[in-house]
């Protein structure tokens, strides 16, 4: 199932599981191999960057296309590119798929990410095409790729009101891996806009420790790979921040 992750370019985490640093805004797209099916959770900040990752995944995995997509939240940097990923089923925290159905959802997605800098006609074409999930996560969701399972769960409210995280157990050559969206970022400071849920947010990271647990790897929306112990501190600084317990 292992591949050169790094030979394309991505990070290997641990057995068919790997992910790339997109540019730009440091965001991370993640991909778990099972024998039958492919996962892809978040899809890059453009149908552009889209397309490379589809181009980049089916060169990794010798012509092998996505099948499953969770998307982590609904924000452009994460979501914008799964119109380019045809057919995939995809995946998103329960209430994602009526967001990112309404006009005014997909204007405010498009004008954020043309204040961020995209294009704005790049901006106005994913927003266009933006695709809502069709299956959505309201709890836990585990599901089979074909020799390895993965748990989707709805950790949230925090970082947004739909946050959805992806817990890849380990084997036994290796630590479990946990998606984290961006309820846990490396590179810059959490960031919390005006979708957020402050008040929830450590308690939704102390329900992501506890899918992880101790030996975990954590793979921040945004930055390097942390351990537990950068997330208990990041929810300890967080519960500060927001004066909550």
């Amino acid at each position: 199932m292992d591949v050169s992750w790094e030979d394309f370019g991505w990070e290997r985490l641990a057995d068919g599981v790997g992910r790339r640093r997109l540019p730009v805004w440091d965001a991370t797209a993640a991909v778990v191999v099972g024998d039958d099916a492919v996962l892809l959770y978040d899809t890059g900040a453009t149908l552009r960057e889209g397309a490379e990752l589809r181009t980049q995944i089916q060169s990794l995995l010798g012509g092998r296309r996505v099948t499953h997509i969770a998307l982590s939240h609904p924000h452009f940097d994460h979501v914008f590119g799964t119109a380019a990923f045809s057919g995939a089923r995809v995946y998103g925290a329960v209430g994602t798929d009526q967001l990112m159905g309404l006009a005014r959802e997909r204007d405010a997605l498009r004008d954020d990410a043309i204040s961020q800098g995209v294009a704005p006609a790049e901006a106005t074409q994913a927003a266009d095409v933006l695709v809502a999930p069709r299956h959505v996560v309201s709890g836990e969701w585990t599901l089979d790729l074909g020799g390895r399972q993965v748990l989707l769960a709805n950790v949230g409210p925090g970082h947004t009101g739909h946050d959805l995280v992806v817990l890849v157990p380990g084997t036994a050559g290796g630590p479990g891996v946990v998606l984290c969206g961006d309820l846990v970022e490396e590179s810059g400071e959490p960031q919390a806009g005006p979708d957020a849920i402050p008040a929830r947010w450590p308690a939704a990271l102390d329900r992501l420790l506890s899918l992880g647990g101790d030996d975990a790897l954590y793979v921040p929306g945004h930055g390097a790979v942390v351990d537990a112990a950068f997330v208990r501190a990041q929810r300890d600084e967080l519960a500060r921040r927001f004066g909550v317990s």
